[in-house]
């Protein structure tokens, strides 16, 4: 790891159009580091955006990668449900 932060630029639509930071993640010391927030009305929104993110994710393991889509979805699928979702672990 960097000393340094290592940002990443804000997606070219973005800039062109406007918007609010919804999410920004960092790994630091080897933990996840997060900052958002509520943004929606309806907390639903937050599993299609959690969804459209692991999407995203798996295209980039197969594109950096000789994972394919598919196998990179499945383990972070796999990786979601290891985590477990028991709503008493959100504290």
């Amino acid at each position: 790891m960097t000393k340094t932060f290592v940002e990443l630029s804000a997606p070219p639509d973005a800039i062109e159009n406007g918007g609010i930071e919804v999410l920004r993640a960092a790994v630091v010391d080897g933990a996840v580091s997060v900052a958002l927030r509520r943004s929606f009305d309806d907390p639903a929104t937050w599993g299609r955006l959690l969804i459209d993110l692991a999407r995203q994710a798996a295209r980039t393991y197969a594109l950096e990668t000789e994972m394919s889509d598919e196998e990179a979805f499945e383990r972070i699928r796999a990786g979601w449900e290891a985590e477990g979702l028991d709503p008493g672990d959100l504290n």
